[in-house]
């Protein structure tokens, strides 16, 4: 095939709604990733929260924000997802205004009333509900709204806007936090106002992909009926739980490295500079990655993916310095590349018809076990391994041992799988 050949199927391949919603991602990523950038610092240092209350905070918000997804599938796929996205933008909207307004003067009898653990923890869960819905509408939107044929770009395209989204995240807090001067809670304002301006985007010029071929969910109860009806595919289940040591092992990255950068290595460390590595290479490298792992098994993919991630710790282990960390972060993010697009292809290929949605949800369970685990584990580590064995360094080693270990059971799971089911219908 001519490389016109392949333009024009690729300009025809897209529905108008891939754009659209993909657009709507990026500014939902920025808005998310200006947060985390910030987040562990704000809660432990201005806060005054430890290292183990901080990580499970976290680790409690990211359960939400990415389990979230298994119900906001089901729904999408019942309402549309147009819906569902305007719902998911004004929700995270008045989320982020609430976060970036603890300090507010009308804030100060709900801190009176509760004391700052339950009132961040109760704040915190309001922008949660966001992007749990947002995730596998646009998902599911790229798997709806593009053919068969260039399905694998489309999602080598969402999971660069994705990353564009990541990496401009944590500048912006910088630039409002540091460069501006106006402060962390004015980069949750910022957030709110990116997220808002998406949910105008949506209304007006978002349409429903529609694909002949599919079913329509014929009413909520089958809906959550076809939630729960999901996690008799054991195998599909198993995939999931293995997926979630890979995401122990990555939100590492943004719960324990911030506060270990901070404590042991530069004490005015730009940490949210620092986490713009992982989603600039991701950006440079997606393409030339996907290209090259085309042929490649997805399964097998994924599981070389999740070992070179794991490894990249036992860097920070060996040498923990800053020169060290952009290292770290920059093989983590080379292994996350190999296997997230083929990671979201595989479940898409899998999925029955009418239920992209569902699936695309239960996508985000691994990211959801993983991300609550690593907040617990990451704070009790940095104490155990920080404050009482004066070792720092040597938390990494568990890490590290994680992210092998969850390799070796990806790479069982592709010997154990048929190559019909690895294929999944077309």
């Amino acid at each position: 095939m001519s490389l016109a050949q392949r333009l024009r199927e690729i300009g025809s391949g897209f529905e108008p709604a891939f754009w659209v919603a993909n657009i709507t991602e990026l500014f939902e990523r920025l808005a998310y990733y200006a947060t985390a950038a910030v987040l562990a610092i704000y809660l432990n240092e201005q806060l005054h929260f430890s290292a183990e209350l901080t990580g499970w905070l976290m680790g409690t918000f990211g359960l939400v924000v990415w389990f979230l997804p298994i119900l906001g599938g089901t729904l999408a796929d019942r309402f549309g997802f147009r819906r569902a996205l305007m719902f998911a933008y004004f929700v995270s909207t008045l989320g982020y205004f609430l976060l970036g307004s603890l300090s507010a003067s009308w804030m100060q009898p709900l801190r009176q009333a509760l004391s700052d653990k339950w009132l961040v923890l109760a704040i915190l869960m309001v922008p949660a509900l966001g992007p749990g819905v947002v995730k596998p509408c646009v998902a599911g939107t790229t798997a709806r709204a593009s053919s068969q044929n260039v399905r694998s770009l489309g999602f080598s395209i969402y999971y660069t806007i994705v990353n564009i989204g990541g990496a401009v995240g944590p500048i912006i807090a910088w630039l409002v936090r540091k460069r501006l001067g106006l402060g962390i809670e004015n980069v949750f304002r910022v957030a709110s106002l990116s997220v808002f301006l998406m949910f105008w985007v949506t209304m007006l010029f978002y349409r429903e992909p529609t694909r002949s071929n599919e079913e329509k969910v014929p009413s909520l109860s089958a809906a959550i009926k076809n939630m729960f009806a999901v996690l008799g595919n054991r195998r599909f289940v198993a995939f999931l739980l293995i997926s979630s040591g890979f995401y122990i092992v990555f939100w590492q990255e943004f719960i324990s490295a911030p506060l270990f950068v901070r404590k042991y290595i530069n004490s005015q460390a730009d940490v949210d500079l620092l986490l713009s590595v992982d989603p600039i290479v991701v950006i440079c490298f997606q393409i030339l990655i996907a290209y090259w792992t085309r042929k490649m098994p997805a399964v097998r993919a994924i599981a070389l993916g999740f070992l070179l991630s794991g490894l990249s710790w036992i860097l920070l282990a060996i040498h923990p310095t800053f020169p060290m960390v952009v290292a770290t972060f920059v093989v983590l993010a080379l292994g996350e590349v190999i296997q997230a697009s083929r990671y979201f292809e595989y479940i898409s290929r899998i999925a029955p018809s009418g239920q992209q949605g569902l699936y695309m949800g239960y996508a985000f369970l691994p990211v959801a076990i993983g991300y609550f685990v690593a907040g617990g584990l990451g704070g009790y580590l940095l104490h155990e391994f920080g404050d009482v064995l004066r070792r720092p360094e040597q938390m990494w080693l568990i890490i590290t041992g994680i992210g092998a270990a969850t390799a070796a059971l990806m790479w069982l799971y592709d010997k154990c799988i048929t190559p019909s089911d690895a294929a999944g219908p077309a």
